[in-house]
């Protein structure tokens, strides 16, 4: 059996954090990477609000592993500076919320130009993030989101290269939907990880449960020496089902979509449980 500790991004169970906790507390899940709180992303809370946040999951014995935020989640012909400042309130927000981690991107590309055009604009601005977290113990890691510049292992490398201290989370269904083998990636990447996003994918792009897709979780769970994983479960809520029911009928749901978010954040534990599970 293999040994983890397990996060979660609970928002996708609820958008409330006291269903969050509920459902985090159902999985004995007792790490949080906190994204959306009661409607609202956690780049835009106010340090009042993450401190009463903060009190909140520590009377239910959970802490927060990373801020799940949207830096670097811009295009790179947007203004910089605006999103610079909301850097460094995020950076006062894992302070608080005593964390040590924040999840953040490499812009989205250019329409009009190629990706090694812009590649010095790129590294301009992580060089900031890097700047305004320096001295802060906060750990920064850059996830391989498709459509920004760092969304295939090669130009992840370049990053990490260029900035030892941005970690990598790896998050095996975004290469994926990039057409980009996971074991490859794997071995291009697995000296930068600092932990990994649980979701796969099919190869059409569809996210399914751990170990339903060809993102080949097995490989990776075995060659990873982390200790934390964090589900980002992705997973499909069927929609207009409340119009279908009748009476107590149930509908036929397709593969792979869910009845409810609680329904689909279920599935995405026990998914990875079994995964892990195995010898």
């Amino acid at each position: 059996m293999l040994d983890f500790k397990l996060s979660a991004f609970a928002d996708e169970a609820s958008s409330k954090l006291s269903e969050q906790i509920n459902a985090m507390q159902k999985h004995d899940i007792s790490l949080l990477e906190i994204r959306g709180v009661d409607g609202e992303n956690i780049s835009k809370i106010t340090l009042a609000k993450a401190r009463e946040i903060k009190n909140q999951l520590k009377d239910a014995g959970i802490q927060v592993w990373s801020l799940g935020s949207p830096y670097g989640k811009i295009g790179i012909d947007d203004d910089f500076q605006p999103h610079l400042d909301q850097f460094k309130h995020g950076l006062e927000l894992a302070y608080e919320l005593e964390t040590k981690h924040i999840r953040l991107f490499s812009f989205y590309k250019s329409k009009d130009k190629q990706p090694e055009e812009y590649r010095d604009e790129v590294m301009r601005r992580l060089e900031q993030f890097v700047a305004a977290a320096k001295g802060s113990n906060i750990i920064l890691c850059h996830e391989n989101e498709k459509g920004i510049y760092g969304d295939v292992a090669k130009r992840c490398v370049e990053i990490h290269e260029t900035f030892p201290e941005i970690k990598a989370v790896f998050d095996p269904a975004n290469f994926v939907q990039c057409k980009q083998d996971t074991k490859a990636a794997w071995n291009m990447l697995s000296k930068y990880v600092e932990y990994m996003h649980i979701k796969d994918a099919l190869e059409s792009g569809k996210v399914v449960p751990a170990g339903h897709g060809i993102g080949n979780l097995p490989f990776l769970l075995s060659q990873y020496k982390g200790t934390v994983l964090s589900l980002e479960p992705h997973l499909t809520v069927f929609k207009g089902l409340s119009e279908l029911e009748e009476n107590e009928n149930r509908t036929v749901i397709p593969e792979y979509q869910y009845r409810s978010a609680g329904e689909a954040f279920d599935t995405a534990v026990d998914a990875l449980k079994m995964l892990i599970s195995k010898d």
